[in-house]
Parts: structure tokens; C-alpha cells; sequence
């Protein structure tokens, strides 16, 4: 679980970046990355789901 964590802290971290260049500078190479990171976020975040729940049943 607490690798599951730091992989989703890192992805943030790219995405936050990534999304304030974008809108700060309307930098579209940073938007584009912004929107890549979004899409590795998803099944991680689906990961983090299941593993939440089964550690709640428990």
C-alpha cells in the first residue's frame, strides 16, 4: 500500500506541474504531459480503491 502511495504522490506531482505550466504560460507540451500523467493516475487510483476496501472489510 505504501508503494501504491508514492507512485500516486509522484504522478501528482508531474500532474500539478504540468497542469500549472499549462495554465500559467498556456504551454500546450505541459498540457498534453498534464493530460498523459491523468491517464497513468486512473488505474492506480482503482488499485488504491480495491485495496482501501479490503482493508476496511477487515
Amino acid at each position: 500500500m505504501n508503494e501504491l502511495l508514492e507512485q500516486l504522490q509522484m504522478k501528482m506531482e508531474a500532474f500539478q506541474k504540468n497542469a500549472a505550466l499549462q495554465a500559467d504560460k498556456g504551454n500546450k507540451a505541459a498540457d498534453q504531459r498534464a493530460r498523459c500523467v491523468s491517464l497513468e493516475m486512473e488505474p492506480l487510483l482503482k488499485q488504491f480503491r480495491k485495496l482501501s476496501l479490503a482493508a476496511s472489510k477487515r
